[in-house]
C-alpha cells in the first residue's frame, strides 16, 4: 500500500460510511496529511509509525504554535485513522489509543440576552420598511428573514443558506433541514418566522428572482447565500442596532436560540433534536442555563430558603 494509500482509504469511509461533508473531509486531509509529512520527515510512514513518534508529532504541533483546540481536533483525526487501520486489518496494532490531548476547558458559548435580540430584530425590521430602492429592500428584507429564521429555528447558517425556496412556499409550521450527514429533521417555525419568510418571497418575485430553487439565491458558485456573506450581513446589522459587532454572528444566534429556550423550561433533549446534534453531550454546553435556572428555582420556592 502506498503512503498514500491508507489516508485515502479512511476518508473514503468517512465519506461514505459516515457521510461527512465536503469541509470535513477536507478537514481531515489537510490534518492528515500534515502527519504523513511529519513522519515522512522522520523516515516513518502511516502504517509503520508508533506511539512514540505520533507523541513527537503532537509535540511539534505545540512548538509550531498551534493552540490547544486546533492540537486537539488533530489529535482526534489521528486516533480515528489508526482506529479505522487496525479495525481493517491494515495493522495489527492502534498506536493512537494511549495519546493524551492538551488539557482545556470548553468554552461557554456566548449568548446574546433576550432583548439584545429583540433589539437586533426591531433594527432589521425597521431598516428594511425604511429602504427606497427595490434592491435595497430586497436585500434588507433578507437580513430580516435570515435574524427571523436563526433565531426561531436555532439552524446552522449552512443549513439555512441551503434551503430551497419550497421552504417558504408551504404553510405548515415545520420545515424539514438537511444537516450534517444528510441527516434530516423536522424544525418548527413560529410566525413571525413565516411572515418574514413571506415578505421577503413577495420582493424577490418583484425583482425577477422567484426562478431561483434557493431561498437565498446567489450569482455565486453554490448559487445560494454564502455563510461568509450572511455573517457580514449580520455585522452590520449588529453596528446599526447599536451591539458589538464582534459580538454577532449567526452561531451565536443558534446559541442564542438554545440558551432561551432552556432559560424557559425546554427540555435539553428536545433541544438537542430541535439542534440536530447527534450526541447529547454536545448540547450539554448549554448545562450552564439550566443550573442558573434550577439555582433560581430552589431559591424562589424552597421555603427554608427565605428570610
Amino acid at each position: 500500500m502506498s503512503a498514500a494509500g491508507p489516508l485515502a482509504l479512511f476518508l473514503d469511509m468517512q465519506a461514505v460510511e459516515r457521510g461527512a461533508s465536503r469541509n470535513t473531509l477536507d478537514a481531515y486531509r489537510r490534518d492528515l496529511e500534515d502527519l504523513a509529512a511529519f513522519l515522512a520527515g522522520r523516515g516513518e510512514a502511516v502504517l509503520t509509525a508508533g506511539t512514540p513518534v505520533l507523541r513527537a508529532y503532537l509535540a511539534d504541533l505545540t512548538e509550531r504554535g498551534f493552540k490547544s483546540t486546533t492540537v486537539a481536533r488533530r489529535l482526534s483525526a489521528v486516533r480515528q485513522l489508526y482506529r479505522f487501520l487496525y479495525a481493517e486489518g491494515h495493522r495489527g496494532d492502534d498506536p493512537a489509543a494511549v495519546l493524551e490531548g492538551p488539557k482545556r476547558g470548553r468554552p461557554l458559548p456566548k449568548v446574546m440576552t433576550v432583548d439584545d435580540v429583540n433589539r437586533l430584530i426591531e433594527t432589521a425590521h425597521a431598516r428594511a420598511a425604511e429602504a427606497g430602492k427595490p434592491g435595497e429592500k430586497l436585500r434588507r428584507l433578507r437580513v430580516v428573514c435570515i435574524v427571523e429564521m436563526l433565531y426561531a429555528t436555532g439552524l446552522r447558517i449552512s443549513e439555512l443558506a441551503a434551503l430551497p425556496a419550497s421552504a417558504a412556499r408551504t404553510r405548515a409550521d415545520a420545515i424539514i433541514v438537511t444537516g450534517k450527514g444528510g441527516k434530516e429533521r423536522l424544525v418548527p417555525l413560529g410566525t413571525a418566522a413565516k411572515a418574514a419568510m413571506a415578505a421577503y418571497l413577495d420582493a424577490r418575485r418583484e425583482a425577477g428572482l422567484d426562478a431561483s430553487k434557493w431561498l437565498f439565491p446567489s450569482s455565486g458558485e453554490s448559487g445560494h447565500l454564502t455563510r461568509q456573506h450572511a455573517a457580514l450581513d449580520l455585522k452590520d446589522l449588529a453596528a446599526a442596532a447599536g451591539l458589538d459587532p464582534a459580538c454577532l454572528s449567526p452561531h451565536v444566534l443558534r446559541h442564542a436560540f438554545a440558551s432561551h429556550l432552556l432559560a424557559h423550561g425546554a427540555d435539553l433533549r428536545i433541544v438537542q433534536t430541535l439542534l440536530g446534534h447527534a450526541d447529547i453531550s454536545t448540547t450539554q454546553i448549554y448545562t450552564h442555563v439550566l443550573d442558573e435556572r434550577l439555582a433560581g428555582m430552589v431559591r424562589d420556592l424552597h421555603p427554608l430558603s427565605r428570610g
